[in-house]
């Protein structure tokens, strides 16, 4: 019953794996490349775990991947592993290229050659579930209708552009060799373990050393946020009941404009961590990025009526519960904040000040 997960380490990733392992679910083997968002202290409450076998290496390399299916003989592969932000995409491009085009493909042929060699039951209850983002779909006026899973594709960055990419193989696949495997295409994720370039675990981090907040433009781009939590639970029930060669859009049912949300976070410390003036004070306005897309929303109605899935977490309660973890596990916020992270929030905040 093992599965091998792909970017295991990750912020996603890591989340999927603790809670699949702490429901018991069967063994995990995790590769993951342990790059500058990839941290095995994500993983320190399972590192006795011998359900929990990781290895460090990359989807590119077609060798240790086929080595890897050929030892273990899992049951599913899901593949969370991705260069993942948008600001690092249009500074340098090519590592996206690389990781989401070109890592997914050969990722994609070591699981078609693991795939095939399965006896009848094991082929047939096999899955290869591709975890990608709602960015592949472009940018929605405030009037457009949510993204559904028929949405063409209109991706409007490097980032965006390569996880189309990767979608596309990964539907050829399935249409061009049979292969069985489940697309999810997700909205923005919040929550434990996610490194602080994102939105909601910089704005915590800055707040809590009294700098800056930077805000793009005027703030009011509009994302849909999820707690990680309920993506983790929304992908494995797409792995247990999902049809194969079907998408799957997972969003958390919380259209905000990026200013609210640094609202939300400034009041949730004003309570937790009072400071003189208030939180907001720090919110400052920087040069919006090249290319910004305006608004994300997601239709999950596909996951409700064919899987029962909904988010548990409202916007409230996920972030009251995000703030609480960043406030408690200090020492890793401190752990991830390296001279190599504190070198690119200047690259790329320092000049749109």
């Amino acid at each position: 019953m093992t599965i091998v997960v792909t970017g295991g380490a990750g912020f996603i990733g890591s989340n999927f794996v603790l809670e699949w392992l702490a429901a018991g679910a069967g063994p995990v083997v995790n590769l993951d490349k342990l790059t500058y968002a990839g941290n095995l202290a994500n993983l320190a409450s399972v590192s006795g775990d011998p359900r929990h076998h990781f290895v460090r290496g990359d989807i590119a390399d077609a060798a240790l991947v086929g080595r890897l299916l050929a030892k273990h003989r899992p049951r599913a592969v899901v593949h969370f592993a991705a260069e993942s932000h948008v600001d690092r995409s249009i500074h340098a491009p090519d590592a996206f290229i690389q990781t989401n085009v070109v890592g997914t493909f050969r990722l994609l042929e070591a699981v078609r050659g693991h795939w095939q060699s399965l006896d009848g039951a094991g082929r047939e209850a096999f899955r290869f579930l591709h975890v990608s983002t709602d960015e592949v779909y472009g940018s929605l006026s405030e009037t457009d209708p949510p993204f559904s899973e028929t949405t063409a594709y209109a991706p409007n960055s490097p980032y965006s552009a390569s996880k189309a990419a990767s979608d596309h193989l990964v539907r050829a696949y399935h249409h061009t060799y049979g292969l069985p495997v489940l697309t999810t295409n997700c909205s923005n994720n919040y929550g434990p373990f996610q490194f602080p370039e994102k939105l909601v675990p910089l704005m915590i981090a800055n707040a809590l050393e009294a700098k800056p907040l930077p805000v793009y433009g005027d703030g009011r781009q509009v994302r849909d946020w999820l707690y990680v939590g309920d993506h983790c639970e929304a992908i494995r029930l797409v792995l247990e009941k999902g049809r194969p060669g079907e998408v799957y859009n997972v969003g958390g049912n919380a259209e905000k404009p990026n200013l609210d949300v640094v609202h939300a976070l400034c009041d949730s410390l004003d309570a937790l961590r009072p400071r003189e003036g208030g939180h907001r004070g720090l919110i400052a306005r920087v040069a919006d990025r090249p290319g910004h897309d305006r608004r994300y929303a997601i239709d999950a109605g596909k996951m409700r009526s064919e899987l029962g899935w909904s988010p548990r977490e409202s916007f409230e309660s996920g972030l009251a519960r995000t703030v609480r973890w960043y406030l408690d596990n200090a020492d890793w916020v401190a752990q991830v904040r390296s001279g190599e992270y504190r070198n690119w929030i200047e690259k790329n905040y320092g000049k749109r000040a």
